[in-house]
C-alpha cells in the first residue's frame, strides 16, 4: 500500500503546474471553437475531445520518463524514424498528390510526424555526447547533416508544412549548442535579397510558363497567391481571401460565439483544421485574437523557463526546441491565416481538429514536464 501511494505520488508530482494549467485553458478554448467550428457535438468534436484525452494520457507518461533514459534511446529512436521516412518513399500510399503514409493494414500512420521529436532528441544527444571535447565546425556540419536527412525525404513527400517545423526544431537546438550568431547573418541578407527579387520580379516569375526548378508548381502557385490572392479569387486564392475577411469581420468584439457568417456559411474550407483561427477571430475579435496570442506567449515563456533551468546540456537543447516548435507552430499557422505567409499546412496547436499533431504536442509538452522534474541527484 506504502509504495502505491508513493507511487501515486510521484505521478501527481510529474506535472509542472503551471505549463498544466495553462495547456488546460487551451484545450477548453480548442473545444469550445471546434464546437463552433463544426456547428454542433457531432462526430469530429467528439473525436477531438477523445485526441484530447489520449495527447494527455501520453503527455502525463513522457513526463514520468526520466531525461537519461530518452537520451539513452534517442538514436535509435532517430533511426527508425528515418527509416519509416525511407520506407514512406518507397511503400508510402499517395492521397491528394502527397505520399506521406504508410498503411500497415490496421493502422495508417504519418512518419513524418515522428521526426518533429526525433530529430531534437537525435541532435541534443549529439551535442551533449561531444561538449566535454569542445565543439568545432565539423560537429555542426555534422549536425547539419542529421537535420538535412528527414527534412529533404519530407519535403520529397511533399510536406513543406512538417518539413518547415523539423527544421526549426533541429535548427534551434544547434544555435542554443553554441552555432555562432554570425553565421545566420549572410543567410539572413540572403532570404532578404532573394525576397526582394520575388517582390520585384513578381509579374515574370508567376507567369504560368516560368518553371521555378527548386519548387513544385503547387509550392510556386502559393507564393504567387500569397503575394498576390486575387489572381485567383474562386481557385487558389479562395482559402486566403475568404480567411481574411472572416478575420477582418471580426472587428474589435467579434461578432459572437457561433455566430459567424463566414464560418457557418461555409467559407472557410478547412476551418476545423488549418483555418480554425479564422473562426476564433470572427467570433471573439480583435481582443478575442489578443487574448489568445497571450495564452500562447505565457504558454512559449513558460517553456523557455523551464529551459533556462534545465540542469544539463541535454535537457537544455530538448526543452529549447520543443519551446521554439511551439512558437512556429503558432506564427505560421496564424501568418498563413492572415495572408502574411504561403499555406503551407501547419494547424494551430490545441485548436485544430487532428489527433496525429495533437499526439505530437503531448510528446513535446511531457517532455517540457520531465525536464522540469528532473534533477540528477535525485536519479
Amino acid at each position: 500500500m506504502k509504495r502505491v501511494w508513493q507511487w501515486g505520488l510521484k505521478a501527481l508530482t510529474a506535472f509542472d503546474w503551471p505549463l498544466l494549467i495553462l495547456l488546460l485553458i487551451m484545450a477548453g478554448c480548442g473545444l469550445v471553437v471546434m464546437h463552433s467550428a463544426v456547428g454542433s457535438t457531432d462526430w469530429r468534436f467528439a473525436d477531438q475531445s477523445r485526441h484530447f484525452m489520449v495527447a494527455f494520457l501520453v503527455m502525463w507518461a513522457v513526463a514520468l520518463v526520466p531525461p537519461p533514459w530518452i537520451m539513452r534511446f534517442a538514436p535509435y529512436v532517430y533511426a527508425f524514424s528515418v527509416l519509416m521516412l525511407l520506407g514512406v518513399e518507397f511503400y508510402g500510399e499517395s492521397s491528394k498528390g502527397a505520399t506521406r503514409w504508410l498503411n500497415f493494414g490496421v493502422a495508417r500512420i504519418q512518419p513524418s510526424e515522428m521526426l518533429k521529436i526525433s530529430v531534437p532528441l537525435m541532435l541534443a544527444w549529439y551535442f551533449h555526447r561531444n561538449q566535454g571535447s569542445g565543439l568545432r565546425i565539423v560537429d555542426f556540419l555534422a549536425a547539419g547533416l542529421l537535420l538535412a536527412i528527414p527534412f529533404l525525404l519530407i519535403v520529397r513527400q511533399p510536406d513543406l508544412g512538417t518539413a518547415l517545423l523539423v527544421f526549426a526544431a533541429g535548427l534551434s537546438v544547434i544555435y542554443f549548442a553554441g552555432l555562432s550568431f554570425k553565421l545566420l547573418v549572410p543567410v539572413t541578407v540572403l532570404l532578404a535579397v532573394a525576397l526582394g527579387v520575388v517582390l520585384y520580379y513578381e509579374d515574370q516569375l508567376c507567369a504560368p510558363a516560368f518553371d521555378w526548378v527548386v519548387l513544385r508548381d503547387y509550392q510556386k502557385h502559393r507564393v504567387c497567391t500569397l503575394l498576390n490572392p486575387g489572381i485567383d479569387p474562386l481557385g487558389r486564392g479562395f482559402h486566403t481571401i475568404q480567411s481574411m475577411i472572416a478575420v477582418g469581420s471580426g472587428g474589435l468584439y467579434g461578432k459572437g460565439y457561433m455566430l459567424g457568417t463566414q464560418t457557418h456559411l461555409d467559407f472557410i474550407p478547412e476551418r476545423t483544421t488549418d483555418f480554425i483561427f479564422a473562426v476564433f477571430a470572427e467570433e471573439f475579435g480583435l481582443y478575442g485574437g489578443i487574448m489568445l496570442l497571450v495564452l500562447y506567449a505565457l504558454i512559449i515563456l513558460r517553456s523557455l523557463a523551464i529551459t533556462v533551468i534545465a540542469p544539463t546540456q541535454f535537457t537544455r537543447l530538448v526543452a529549447g526546441s520543443m519551446s521554439m516548435m511551439l512558437f512556429v507552430y503558432v506564427f505560421v499557422n496564424i501568418g498563413m491565416v492572415t495572408g502574411i505567409l504561403p499555406v503551407v499546412g501547419v494547424p494551430l496547436p490545441f485548436m485544430s481538429y487532428g489527433g496525429t499533431a495533437l499526439l505530437t504536442l503531448g510528446v513535446a509538452c511531457g517532455l517540457l514536464m520531465g525536464v522540469y522534474r528532473y534533477r540528477p541527484d535525485r536519479v
